[in-house]
């Protein structure tokens, strides 16, 4: 096996975890000296140079001559769009499974179309042992990685700020349960009257959170900075102590986590879908969409140094297991094991 053609219905320019987990792999397969192509339905231009084809928003002919190149395809989350020549040319697959088969709790005909396609690949990734549950009981569990070259600490950067949500501001993220805690936490609390609350993101709830802020009287101490990328969104990271997860929908894992740990956060997490697997022993774990329940987490940690540095010590040895070498090394041999079964 030496020619691994990569399904990602979403690339680069476009930003998030499929998008970034599939430049990651790409990269490091080509890197162990694998021919690398990869299809994507995203048509906008990339300001990066990758080493491998990429071929955007493929036609029928170029779809299938792409498949009878392949010696496995490797699908990074189920496109039936990009997929379906497989049918014809029956190459061994892989499937990733990073997020859940329908957000619905009934079934639809894509959802039932997407368990035949599980079931007909030779292997099925989950992202998390919550979707491996949610979605197909049969799948290998491989759980995210960060970019560590990226998320770190930063030397003599001191911790001046309290709290840091980051994602986009959307009514599944849970900002506004976030900014009520802030609110409790602050009214109820006088050693906490002159803490803060940064939100890093952007999003169509943007307006309805900051009319949130001013209504609870916190506006002067809730920050919407916007999106931030790259150095300047681990600066600010490094500037804080506490990360808020709390996330009102079932995270299928939650790579904010691993990012935020990274550059030195105690993370702070709802309990739905893979943020506790996320997380691990390095944080603390509220019962999603309780308000109450998030108040008295952060309470918990405020003012327990020791138990801080405890999760920050158990924060070590999660990091290391979620370092991008170790987990591309297992997409690899999952996939190789794949085609060798052909």
């Amino acid at each position: 096996m030496k020619k691994i053609l990569i399904l990602s219905h979403r690339f680069d320019p476009d930003i998030g975890g499929i998008e970034t987990v599939s430049e990651m792999l790409a990269t490091a397969f080509v890197e162990q000296g694998y021919d690398i192509r990869l299809l994507t339905w995203t048509v906008g231009e990339s300001t990066k140079e990758y080493p491998f084809i990429i071929t955007r928003n493929p036609g029928v002919k170029e779809l299938i001559k792409e498949y009878f190149w392949a010696d496995v395809v490797f699908e990074n989350n189920p496109c039936l769009r990009l997929a379906w020549p497989n049918l014809l040319t029956n190459r061994p697959s892989v499937i990733a499974l990073h997020t859940w088969l329908h957000q619905t709790p009934q079934e639809t005909l894509q959802s039932r179309m997407k368990q035949f396609w599980l079931r007909k690949a030779r292997q099925v990734i989950a992202c998390s042992d919550a979707v491996r549950k949610g979605c197909f009981p049969e799948a290998a569990v491989v759980e995210n990685a960060y970019n560590e070259k990226l998320f770190r600490q930063l030397p003599g950067r001191a911790k001046t700020k309290d709290f840091v949500f980051l994602g986009r501001l959307v009514s599944d993220k849970g900002v506004d349960l976030a900014i009520q805690a802030f609110h409790l936490l602050r009214t109820q609390s006088s050693e906490m009257a002159s803490s803060t609350l940064t939100i890093i993101g952007d999003g169509p709830e943007r307006h309805a959170l900051q009319t949130l802020a001013c209504d609870l009287k916190v506006a002067a101490q809730v920050h919407f900075i916007g999106s931030l990328q790259g150095e300047r969104l681990v600066s600010q990271l490094n500037e804080h102590r506490f990360l808020l997860v709390p996330s009102v929908w079932e995270e299928p894992f939650g790579m904010v986590v691993l990012e935020g740990m990274a550059c030195g956060c105690i993370p702070i997490v709802a309990d739905g879908g893979g943020l506790p697997e996320a997380v691990g022993t390095a944080g603390v774990i509220f019962k999603r969409g309780d308000v109450h329940s998030l108040v008295a987490s952060i309470r918990q940690l405020w003012t327990n140094t020791e138990l801080q540095q405890q999760l920050r010590r158990n924060a070590v040895q999660h990091l290391e297991e979620h370092q991008s070498p170790l987990v591309i090394n297992k997409y690899l041999e999952l996939i190789k094991a794949a085609a060798r079964a052909s």
